[in-house]
């Protein structure tokens, strides 16, 4: 067996595990709050709830960030770089190319693999060079054919629904606690417990499979693009140009200390040091990754004038 195979399977497993883990403690809340016999319902009902909402929230998403296509006359050679690489993933078809006027550079994919986005914020586009806009195309589009999306969605969606449930079963516990103190009614001292660290156990659990299938990305992009220095170039400029942007936002004047579980992304010198320690891609050469290498960075639609960023009415910040 080789070890790429054996590196998917053991990825595959854990992924799995994660998610096995979160849907055992999600059925375990939402049963105790909801009962056995309504829990088939809401699972039912949010599977139903989760096929529907990826094309409305895309759409939300697209007119909150007031993004735009990006046509092929204002990106040749981007358009030609997100076909090459959707055909080396062995996409069904290459995502359509989303322009955001945004200084943040930023980029970030939605939709399946027969339907998918990706959005490239202005200060991206002018920030990174050919090689290493190749390297974060070839992530976002690891992210699709990998069906990430899909799955951090059915993560968030039983983090959720665990931490609504948790929240009903504390008020309830705390409107019949007259009765639990004068003993007319008794319940297991699990149900409290459960309901008080589920959601925390949840958040750490849907924390971790985001860093697996970001450490993944990393690696299906380098083997795309066949230059994982490339991927770790982007990074470091992207580190050295907005630092820890969410800490700092969240925590100001502080940073998380390492290691830390409360990071959606890895560190960006764990992922840097993976992705050097690939080296060079040996099988499969991309044949134009010297042509890229040496091409010159390219910035679109000259006549934007994107705004410092900040927050709008939609809740979101760019």
């Amino acid at each position: 067996m080789s070890p790429d195979l054996v590196h998917r399977l053991m990825n595959l497993l854990q992924t799995a595990l994660i998610l096995a883990g979160m849907a055992v403690i999600a059925w375990l809340v939402v049963g105790l709050v909801a009962g056995p016999e309504a829990t088939l319902g809401i699972v039912a009902a949010a599977i139903a709830g989760l096929m529907l909402a990826p094309s409305v929230s895309r759409g939300l998403l697209l007119r909150g960030y007031r993004a735009r296509p990006l046509r092929v006359q204002d990106w040749p050679e981007g358009h030609r770089l997100l076909e090459d690489l959707s055909r080396r993933a062995g996409l069904p078809r290459p995502p359509e190319l989303w322009y955001v006027p945004s200084r943040i550079p930023n980029a970030f994919a939605m939709g399946r693999p027969e339907d998918s986005v990706i959005c490239l914020t202005d200060g991206l586009i002018r920030l990174l060079s050919l090689r290493e806009m190749a390297g974060v195309m070839a992530h976002e589009i690891a992210h699709v054919a990998h069906r990430d999306l899909w799955l951090m969605g059915l993560a968030d969606a039983m983090s959720r629904a665990v931490s609504l449930a948790s929240w009903l079963g504390q008020m309830l516990l705390l409107i019949n606690l007259p009765l639990l103190l004068a003993g007319a009614a008794t319940i297991p001292w699990i149900a409290p417990l459960l309901l008080v660290l589920a959601p925390t156990i949840m958040a750490l659990l849907q924390l971790a499979l985001s860093r697996r299938r970001e450490y993944e990305a990393d690696r299906a992009a380098a083997q795309l693009t066949g230059d994982p220095a490339g991927l770790a170039s982007a990074l470091a400029r992207l580190e050295r140009r907005t630092g820890r942007f969410w800490e700092e936002m969240f925590l100001p004047g502080r940073r998380i200390p390492e290691p830390s579980l409360l990071r959606t992304h890895p560190p960006t010198e764990e992922r840097i040091a993976r992705l050097r320690a690939l080296g060079s891609w040996p099988r499969e050469p991309w044949p134009r990754a010297r042509e890229i290498a040496r091409a010159l960075p390219f910035a679109p639609l000259h006549d934007a004038r994107p705004r410092a960023p900040r927050f709008h009415r939609s809740g979101l910040w760019f």
